[in-house]
């Protein structure tokens, strides 16, 4: 196992759930020209599991979603945001 395999185990994992068809899910490169570099698209109930990499310093989330971190959980997509810590 390498440094930044080690490294990468540590890092910040998100759980996004889908609230409702068509979620956009956007990883944003770090750097010095900040990029998309994937997208993921769920439908109602899927879920996806993403973590913080040394390329991925921020995810966007466009529509209905639960996003649980460790900082406890927030919904997207609503007039008002939800957070339960």
């Amino acid at each position: 196992m390498t440094q930044e395999d080690k490294t990468m185990e540590n890092a910040p994992y998100i759980c996004v759930k889908a609230l409702e068809k068509g979620v956009n899910i956007i990883g944003v490169t770090r750097g010095e020209a900040t990029k998309i570099h994937h997208t993921e698209k769920l439908d109602t109930g899927e879920v996806l599991i993403a973590q913080f990499t040394e390329n991925t310093s921020a995810i966007k989330i466009r529509g209905r979603a639960e996003v649980y971190t460790v900082f406890g959980k927030i919904s997207s997509g609503d007039a008002e945001t939800d957070i339960s810590l």
